[in-house]
């Protein structure tokens, strides 16, 4: 008998059948796999189990086990783990977000994926939740009760709060606790900064506790479940990524109904939920274009300073952003509006209306310039903010959508929403490089191949999207 090998009793070890004891030897690690839920068609309480028995879930590829691991790759419950040669759970995509040593802020729109990464970054930390109403009653009304729970930490470990905004008298306790406690770090998450700036005490914190940001979802973090034309119906938020297109459209009207209810309605923020409705729609015309307030307000029937308010209370809310013109060493004569865009491709087209006199092409159009906005925008928080980020636009009405500057980056990129390109779509970057030489230009576009003409690198969208790696220059793939 080999060494380590137990004697089955009763008889010796060539008594029990070799496909007995492989038997034996398999069945106790996949007897509780949740196969029930699988067939019915729930491959997220599965998943949940698995992650849960995970001693229990190590797959051997036999003939046995082929079928059962052929149902979970499929389901994609499953990958290869070359290190141990065995199946095992997958996991959830991993996600370039920035921590910190320190304390930091967390800020980014809801449904961003903030606390699910908490709780696989910080296991082990302790979480005061905000959201929850009795949790919040308690903090409202004695902020000092953090003292107690740090205390009761002796003074060290990772304390998350959730939607810190909810209880602004928080800061100035995180403040002193900071100062008192340098084993301590806080992690303040948010996705409205408004009563933050309101009441003045993120400037308290300012040298204490760094900025971080939340975006939906890169196509690098997706890897091969990316696709660009879903991408580009239902945005990349975590909340609809794997939903159906039908379901997506309803998740993202539920999410910003939810988000201006609870957001807008119940801070006092809107008296005239109408109007701000039509300023919504209003504003979503304005999308990866040249912001006009007059306009909008002319189109949603309201005043312009009460416009600009709402533009206020949408840029708090992490909502929406704005791309200023890159204007150094100007040799032309440029415009002086930003640009306007949506955080998500996927919010931008639940709020453009859609009609008879609608063109499919130029809603695609801006939901395809959007997209790749979040990406550089992500990425470029995700890896430091080292670059600007804006565009070009001259008097005259040439164009380049996107200008990358920094000590390592220097491009202009265009977007285009064609699989064939025209001469004439060459022309706003070759005005660029007329002007800055020393710039890289690219022009992106839907279809597949890759080619350079006078000096401008034509790739297809997807590609570039596809290899946006935060540390990493955009171009040095190309």
């Amino acid at each position: 008998m080999r060494g380590g090998e137990r004697r089955p009793r009763g008889g010796s070890a060539e008594a029990t059948p070799r496909k007995v004891r492989h038997e034996r030897e398999i069945v106790p690690r996949v007897r509780c796999v949740p196969w029930l839920f699988l067939v019915a068609g729930k491959p997220d309480h599965a998943m949940n189990i698995l992650r849960r028995q995970s001693n229990a879930t190590i797959f051997p590829f036999n003939l046995e086990n082929r079928r059962r691991i052929f149902h979970l790759r499929w389901k994609k419950l499953l990958t290869f783990n070359p290190e141990i040669g065995r199946f095992t759970p997958m996991k959830d995509k991993s996600r370039f977000i920035l921590g910190s040593n320190r304390s930091f802020f967390l800020f980014g729109p809801r449904g961003t994926g903030k606390t699910t990464w908490l709780k696989e970054s910080y296991p082990e930390a302790h979480v005061i939740d905000l959201l929850v109403p009795s949790v919040r009653r308690t903090f409202l009304a004695r902020p000092e009760r953090l003292i107690d729970i740090v205390a009761g930490g002796k003074g060290e470990g990772t304390f998350v709060i959730d939607e810190v905004q909810r209880v602004p008298a928080l800061l100035d306790v995180i403040h002193k606790l900071i100062e008192e406690n340098p084993g301590v770090r806080f992690v303040l998450t948010g996705s409205s900064a408004r009563k933050l700036k309101r009441t003045g005490d993120a400037d308290l914190l300012g040298g204490r506790a760094v900025q971080r940001f939340c975006h939906p979802f890169l196509a690098s973090e997706m890897g091969r479940d990316f696709s660009l034309d879903r991408a580009l119906r239902q945005g990349m938020l975590p909340l609809v990524v794997k939903q159906s297109e039908s379901d997506a459209q309803d998740i993202l009207r539920t999410y910003l109904d939810l988000y201006v209810q609870e957001e807008v309605t119940t801070e006092g923020l809107i008296r005239n939920l109408e109007a701000f409705a039509r300023f919504l729609e209003a504003a979503s015309f304005s999308q990866a274009s040249v912001l006009s307030v007059s306009d909008i307000a002319r189109d949603s029937g309201v005043k312009r300073s009460t416009v600009d308010g709402y533009f206020a209370i949408l840029r708090d809310m992490l909502l929406t952003a704005r791309l200023p013109v890159f204007s150094k060493r100007a040799k032309r004569t440029l415009v002086s509006h930003e640009k306007f865009y949506f955080f998500d491709c996927g919010v931008f087209r639940t709020l453009r209306p859609k009609g008879p006199l609608d063109r499919p092409s130029e809603i695609d159009g801006a939901a395809l310039e959007g997209l790749v906005f979040q990406h550089l925008r992500a990425w470029n928080d995700y890896s430091g903010a080292p670059d600007s980020l804006g565009y070009w636009r001259t008097k005259a009405g040439v164009e380049v959508d996107f200008v990358l500057y920094g000590e390592r980056d220097f491009a202009a990129i265009e977007v285009k929403n064609a699989a064939t390109l025209r001469p004439d779509d060459f022309s706003g970057l070759k005005s660029f490089r007329e002007d800055y030489p020393e710039a890289r230009s690219v022009l992106l576009y839907r279809g597949k191949e890759r080619f350079l003409s006078d000096g401008v690198l034509a790739l297809p969208v997807e590609d570039f999207l596809r290899a946006l790696v935060p540390g990493r220059p955009p171009l040095d793939a190309f």
